[in-house]
């Protein structure tokens, strides 16, 4: 039960802190408006590391259905773990989201830009074709993964150390591929608090742009996190 536990508490904590920067960066009557996206993807690359640092040893620290799935591929993980992995992952990842709107619930209803607050929930592109942002996803996500398994063979590392390089990676990641999609990386960060979005009061709101959010933080995700294990595992290292 811990592991599940902890995958639930730790996603919602990485949504919380993610997309509370998001809307400090946007929303009318922030105080931070305008902080700029060097700063938000600092505060991503935290957001996954504090909670890492807590339940790392308990549960690993996925965080993420499509890392959940290719380390059960790659037998990392064992797979009667996977379901409720990723329903903790989801239901964290949803509450965090609710949790935001409460907290920004002010900033929310002064701000007049649907758009502005869509995007303090959800990923999207920059160039809209689904085609190119699913294999944006894919390389990204693919990085992603394939760096976390690199992590795995840094001998003499420092405990501890392992989330710092993580902090790292998620923080490269923002800034060399966010300006095209948003870098979602990870289903859960994107469909559950889209669904928030959706069910949310929040006022004057934009659709939540499901054609684009069905397919692109999901398929490409899932299938760079796959592919990034099965390579990893296929090199003779």
């Amino acid at each position: 039960m811990l592991p599940y536990i902890c995958e639930f508490i730790g996603t919602c904590m990485l949504i919380v802190l993610g997309l509370s920067a998001c809307c400090s960066a946007t929303l009318d009557k922030s105080a931070q408006q305008g902080i700029g996206a060097l700063q938000v993807n600092i505060a991503w690359g935290l957001a996954v590391m504090i909670p890492a640092f807590i339940f790392g040893e308990a549960s690993g620290a996925h965080f993420n259905p499509a890392l959940t799935i290719a380390l059960a591929v790659d037998g990392t993980l064992e797979w009667s773990k996977v379901l409720g992995y990723i329903l903790c992952q989801f239901g964290g990842a949803f509450l965090g989201a609710c949790i935001v709107y409460l907290l920004f619930k002010g900033m929310f209803d002064a701000t007049d830009c649907p758009e502005v607050k869509r995007a303090c929930f959800v990923t999207g592109p920059s160039v809209d074709s689904l085609p190119l942002n699913i294999f944006q996803e894919f390389i990204a996500t693919f990085i992603l993964v394939f760096s976390i398994k690199g992590i795995s063979r840094i001998t003499g590392l420092a405990p501890g150390v392992d989330k710092l390089l993580v902090f790292g990676i998620i923080c490269a990641m923002g800034m060399c591929m966010a300006s095209l999609t948003g870098a979602a990386l990870n289903p859960a960060r994107d469909l559950a608090p889209r669904i928030a979005h959706a069910l949310l009061p929040i006022k004057n709101k934009a659709d939540s742009n499901w054609k684009y959010g069905l397919i692109v933080p999901i398929v490409g995700p899932l299938l760079g996190a796959l592919s990034a294990v099965l390579l990893y595992g296929a090199i003779p290292w």
